[in-house]
């Protein structure tokens, strides 16, 4: 994080879903970058872990990011703690697979409901809480969204999970419409759309070795690997600084060259003889 500088010194931002995986990658970033940070997630143990290392430089709230109260707490925390708020990092969301998503003929309604609470409602109410303070406050700010290369870019022989998609989906039309809707007021919303990244979420793609080859293929940057959390940081720095004040409304896919390749699904093994 060296090479970023601190573009973020004296900016306080709050990353919902941040004890773990890309949020907790992209608080460390943000602390090197200058930043002080407020990190939130559902597991108390992960919030103290995060709470220890931070130290003096941020803070932990165990909540359900679901929970229309949990995202104004975090911000209150903020102010109460560093005297300020100026940007919030939507990151908490994953997989309904094991809610019931999954192609749209065998999706169940709490799968539908479950997935779209999680990955979409979240945000809003998230951002909704944001840009309250923000107004309240003057002075602008930016608010950036976790979305996904699903949202536009399938999968379907392996990531065929269709109201997760369907919620990264919105959630770039959700952000472009609140970016236009409050850019005279100076604050931005961006989104980070990964492809497979290696987080707990991802651990069955990432533990399963035919999806690995297939991953060769699909992200063939850098060796063709699953991407790791840092590959996030720089991007997620950059959108919630001052250097990106131009800049609102956009979605950056970082995805290992995954939306301009085809994949080649691997071919199964013939029975020997």
């Amino acid at each position: 994080m060296s090479r970023i500088g601190a573009v973020l010194d004296g900016k306080v931002i709050v990353i919902i879903g941040g004890t773990t995986g890309l949020g907790w990658s992209a608080a460390q970033a943000a602390v090197a970058a200058g930043a002080r940070v407020i990190v939130t997630g559902r597991n108390p143990d992960h919030a103290a872990e995060a709470a220890s290392a931070l130290g003096a430089s941020g803070g932990t709230l165990a909540g359900d990011a679901t929970d229309p109260a949990h995202a104004p707490a975090a911000i209150a925390l903020a102010q109460e703690r560093f005297g300020g708020f100026d940007g919030l990092y939507h990151v908490a969301g994953g997989s309904g697979r094991r809610m019931g998503d999954g192609p749209l003929h065998e999706l169940t309604d709490h799968g539908l409901r479950a997935t779209l609470e999680l990955n979409l409602h979240s945000v809003i109410l998230s951002n909704r809480a944001a840009v309250r303070t923000l107004l309240a406050r003057g002075g602008g700010g930016s608010i950036l969204n976790m979305g996904s290369v699903l949202g536009w870019s399938p999968s379907p022989a392996f990531f065929a999970t269709h109201a997760y998609a369907a919620a990264k989906a919105a959630i770039i039309g959700f952000t472009k419409s609140a970016a236009a809707y409050y850019a005279p007021h100076n604050i931005r919303f961006n989104v980070l759309a990964p492809a497979l990244v290696e987080t707990p979420m991802a651990r069955r793609a990432a533990g399963d070795a035919t999806i690995q080859q297939f991953t060769a293929t699909k992200q063939p940057l850098d060796g063709g690997r699953i991407g790791q959390p840092e590959d996030c940081d720089a991007a997620a720095v950059y959108f919630l600084s001052d250097a990106a004040r131009f800049v609102t409304g956009q979605v950056l896919a970082i995805d290992g060259g995954w939306c301009v390749s085809e994949g080649q699904i691997p071919k199964p093994a013939q029975p020997p003889g």
